[in-house]
């Protein structure tokens, strides 16, 4: 098995597009995050009460919505294995709903890269984006980072 090529805060620049992941939102999903989170309001898992809201069908909590946006679940998460401090922000704004067999697909730009050189590290916010099976802007956000500088640790 290969490794994957290292990035660093000084390989990144505004503009830069990296491939996110692909994930379909399953009922299962919808019932999972309940039990752990403890937010079971039945516009989650009732249709028959979903019917009844403005949504017609149950839909995906916003915080699991939020999930599917993870970095760790990309090609890009590999290669920020030396490099990844921490995760500083994160900001969403929720576009349209998300409904169970959503297939959801998350796309990560570099919106802004700020590096003090006095500094081991830098910060990277990327804009980050999910789109459904029909190409519909579902969340809109950004995602800040804390990254080592080549050959640093922080």
């Amino acid at each position: 098995m290969t490794e994957a090529r290292q990035l660093y805060i000084e390989d990144f620049a505004p503009g830069q597009a990296f491939p996110g992941a692909r994930s379909t939102c399953a009922v299962k999903d919808f019932l999972d995050f309940a039990r752990i989170t403890g937010d079971a309001h039945p516009i989650h898992y009732d249709a028959d009460y979903a019917a009844k809201t403005r949504f017609g069908r149950p839909l995906a909590h916003g915080l699991l919505v939020a999930g599917y946006s993870a970095l760790g679940a990309t090609k890009l998460s590999t290669m920020l294995e030396e490099s990844m401090v921490a995760m500083l922000e994160v900001t969403f704004r929720y576009r349209k709903p998300v409904f169970a067999d959503d297939v959801l697909t998350s796309h990560f730009e570099v919106a802004e890269v700020s590096r003090d050189p006095t500094k081991d590290t830098g910060r990277i916010r990327f804009k980050v984006t999910l789109t459904n099976q029909t190409g519909e802007t579902v969340v809109e956000g950004s995602h800040l980072y804390l990254l080592r500088a080549r050959g640093k640790s922080a």
